[in-house]
């Protein structure tokens, strides 16, 4: 008995071998060199405003309401720092610390009790599990407006209002729902044989988190924690309802500046570039993590 066996369609693939998806051959593309200049050239326009931001800060308003920014390259002798130094010699420094006071606590609180719970939601048995998860997944859809009053008047009667810990507790409260989702989502994709392993050699849970999930989910942590920086760092509307004249950040010290003296955009554009620079700087250190926290989903 003879044994016919069928040609397989040829498809330009080996046999076994897994079809590329379509963000693997859009990761692999950008790789050439006309993307790459693309890319570069996007990003010097993207930066361009930043520029703009820069010059004009180191420009009189005098010569600022007189021509664009641009002609600063014909005329650099128009750049001074007399902007910089009538900001720093004012309120602005003193709201340049409440700003990394409210924003390095919050931020570091909020990936450590996200990243705590996401790693029970994802890989903990306990009574309640789904039902929590479900109730932290509705709290994303909470508006932060309805929660302003009432918040308020706790921390009245608690004595906080008005403080430093008042606003980082808010932004906290507010930061951990979307935090803890987004982090389960990432620790479910971890391989269940690693922590098995790890548990046949005896680790606790406290130690299988420290140790193998918490290093292996710092594409994402990384990528939250410049999020989180970036929302609370840039926030005003908190800042105006828990945060009082001695404790203001720097969104809230400029806009009374604006109020104070809104034609002069000189001191108006110095402390707007100050307050831009460390999120871009942060940005830029960060950035291979980041991008691997926003491709980790995607590609496999």
């Amino acid at each position: 008995m003879t044994t016919a066996t069928a040609a397989a369609p040829s498809s330009g693939l080996e046999a076994g071998a897994p079809r590329r998806n379509l963000v693997s051959r859009i990761v692999d593309r950008v790789g050439s060199g006309a993307v790459q200049v693309i890319m570069i050239i996007l990003g010097l326009f993207w930066l361009v405003p930043t520029l703009g931001l820069l010059v004009v800060s180191l420009r009189t308003n005098k010569v600022n309401n007189a021509e664009g920014w641009w002609t600063i390259f014909t005329k650099p002798a128009e750049l001074t720092v007399a902007s910089y130094q009538n900001l720093l010699s004012g309120g602005f420094s003193a709201s340049f610390w409440n700003t990394v006071l409210i924003t390095v606590p919050t931020t570091i609180l909020v990936i450590g009790i996200a990243a705590m719970a996401a790693y029970a939601f994802a890989w903990m048995e306990f009574p309640g599990r789904d039902g929590a998860f479900l109730i932290v997944v509705g709290l994303l859809i909470v508006p932060i407006q309805i929660a302003l009053i009432p918040i308020a008047g706790l921390y009245g009667n608690a004595g906080i209002f008005g403080s430093i810990p008042g606003v980082v507790l808010f932004h906290v409260a507010f930061g951990l729902p979307f935090a803890i989702f987004l982090l389960r989502n990432f620790f479910v994709g971890i391989p269940a044989s690693l922590l098995e392993a790890a548990r046949m050699d005896g680790a606790s849970e406290w130690k299988i988190f420290a140790s193998v999930v918490f290093p292996l989910g710092k594409p994402a942590i990384a990528s939250l924690g410049i999020f989180q920086f970036l929302w609370v760092w840039n926030d005003m509307l908190i800042a105006l309802v828990f945060a009082d004249t001695d404790n203001q950040p720097m969104t809230k010290y400029l806009q009374s500046q604006m109020r104070q003296f809104g034609s002069n955009m000189d001191i108006l554009s110095s402390g707007a570039f100050l307050s831009l620079i460390i999120p871009l700087v942060l940005f830029f250190a960060f950035q291979r993590y980041f991008v691997q926290g926003m491709m980790s989903g995607s590609v496999k």
